[in-house]
């Protein structure tokens, strides 16, 4: 028996190096792979490519070298706390052990049991994790949001100077970890358990799912407990998605839960606060017209506005709906009041008098596609979850495409690329929750007037409750650009707050330095023209 458990506690020490080892060569493999893939939309507005000096490209590598000594810095200290944590964790698994030995020795004519404290300890990771309970948090920049992910592409948040908001996993081990993923989870589906088996697939012919029936999934990584993945499948004849959850607490893949969500009959009620800008509630409701009736067919309308100025324009708009489609699927709530954004997406959400709906928060700014509308779906559940999307912002379509005669259409500039946009990650307005869970949390704050602060103090609630946020950027959703002014009558936080997103709005950062030096390179680019045409002929 002595020699049994030896031979037990060697394996589980030797199984916790293996673990640091392979953690420690992944890090180390992202050091050397950590190269700026090229982007090909190098140009900038209006300005040659050779307008770069050589003073230029030096700044710039020395900006990149020292953003890679920090990160390595930064890596290496995450490598020695991991392996201090691997070892103290060894100590007590040794500990343990040593302890049952100690009390089982009296007692031969049992059976062994294998020590389980390391299974003990993975579950534990998955109780600590925001995996089946939300988690309560203390801000609104404490949670860990998920990146996206299809079949082809990823959309992440973090960009650095060496990422984009949409990239392929170029990288191997990126791309083998989610293949590794969407792999486990078919198997999961194909080959369930009996408890997650569906009743349609007992004792008749199972339906099998294979790798072109993944549409999306999402993942994110909590450095002290594991990775977590939501994945979701679905049949092309099929209304109902196989939504999978799992979970590496750095080690196996350890499934959580398997369920099937039914949303073929989910309707969602788009909820929009309006004043004035009717010609962008125009270029809003082609939009929907082309998505929502046309295609989706499964949402309500529900516009909001505020004051009498337009309201006659945007009554005329909305007719279009009923000439044009013969739908009468939305409501127009006019109200004599200053605009207020949570009030009126408050009135917009108790305005529904059936049964509990799925609504969506909008603006009219927004542009979203059919497939959002499918994720807004599988992402919010009564009293279970609420969505947060990370909308993606484009800038100003005179600075990005000043080299052209004139912007492209809108459908051309829905692109995810650095020049073009960014993942809005302090804005918290679009969301999709159920009206229940809006009515449970208290709603929004109605003292707040004006532009922004409702959004985030509803954000809040939720992060203090015990519903699960997910909050992960989607291709599906863009915030067109327009031009905004930030009023006298803000408070100054709202302010601050206003002016932030306007320089945020504008164009990406190289852009506007080169709109801020735009003299001084017109000056050097003069030089050299003179100094071109002055030269000595051979």
């Amino acid at each position: 028996m002595p020699r049994r458990g030896l031979y037990l506690q060697g394996k589980t020490r030797w199984l916790l190096v293996g673990l640091a080892l392979v953690f420690s060569l992944m890090l180390l493999t992202y050091l050397l792979e950590c190269a700026p893939a090229p982007e090909g939309n190098g140009s900038l507005p209006g300005i040659a490519g050779e307008m770069y000096s050589k003073e230029y490209y030096q700044a710039l590598l020395q900006e990149q070298e020292e953003h890679y000594k920090s990160r390595a810095t930064s890596l290496k200290r995450q490598i020695a706390q991991l392996k201090q944590e691997l070892q103290e964790m060894s100590e007590k698994l040794r500990s343990a052990h040593d302890k049952k030995l100690a009390n089982g020795a009296g007692h031969q004519g049992t059976k062994e049991q294998p020590p389980n404290d390391l299974l003990e300890f993975l579950h534990s990771q998955i109780d600590k994790a925001e995996v089946v309970v939300g988690a309560k948090l203390p801000s609104e920049y404490a949670v860990v949001p998920f990146e996206s992910f299809d079949s082809m592409k990823v959309y992440q948040l973090e960009m650095g100077l060496t990422r984009h908001p949409e990239e392929k996993p170029i990288r191997k081990d990126r791309r083998d970890e989610l293949v590794e993923v969407v792999e486990a989870g078919l198997e999961v589906i194909n080959n369930p358990d009996e408890d997650d088996e569906e009743p349609e697939n007992r004792g008749g012919d199972k339906v099998l799912f294979t790798e072109t029936d993944f549409v999306e999934g999402y993942y994110r990584t909590e450095r002290d407990k594991g990775s977590h993945y939501e994945l979701f499948y679905k049949k092309p004849e099929s209304g109902s998605y196989r939504h999978i959850t799992l979970f590496r607490p750095f080690g196996p893949l350890m499934k959580v839960k398997v369920e099937t969500q039914d949303v073929s009959r989910t309707i969602i009620n788009i909820i929009v606060p309006l004043s004035g800008r009717t010609e962008a509630f125009a270029q809003f409701i082609q939009n929907y017209k082309d998505v929502c009736i046309r295609q989706d067919k499964r949402t309500y309308l529900t516009v909001v506005y505020f004051g009498e100025d337009g309201l006659s324009e945007v009554q005329k708009i909305l007719k279009t709906i009923e000439s044009d489609q013969n739908s009468h699927n939305y409501t127009l709530i006019p109200l004599k009041e200053e605009f207020s954004r949570g009030r009126g997406l408050e009135v917009g959400a108790r305005a529904w008098d059936k049964d509990d709906v799925l609504l969506f928060f909008c603006d009219v700014d927004i542009y979203f596609t059919p497939g959002f509308l499918e994720t807004c779906r599988i992402n919010s559940e009564t009293g279970k979850r609420v969505f947060y999307p990370v909308v993606f912002s484009l800038y100003n379509p005179a600075i990005v495409y000043a080299n052209l005669d004139a912007p492209p259409s809108v459908d051309q500039q829905l692109v995810h690329k650095k020049d073009s946009g960014f993942w809005r990650d302090f804005g918290f307005g679009m969301t999709c929750q159920y009206k229940s869970d809006f009515l449970s949390i208290g709603g929004f704050d109605l003292e707040v007037r004006g532009w922004g602060g409702e959004d985030v103090h509803l954000y809040r609630k939720y992060l203090h409750g015990d519903l699960i946020v997910v909050r992960t950027p989607v291709p599906g959703l863009f915030h067109l650009w327009h031009e905004k002014h930030c009023v006298d009558e803000l408070t100054p936080e709202q302010y601050r707050m206003c002016i932030q997103s306007k320089a945020m709005n504008e164009a990406s950062h190289p852009h506007l330095g080169m709109l801020v030096f735009r003299d001084e390179i017109e000056a050097h680019l003069h030089k050299q023209a003179f100094r071109t045409n002055n030269e000595p002929e051979a």
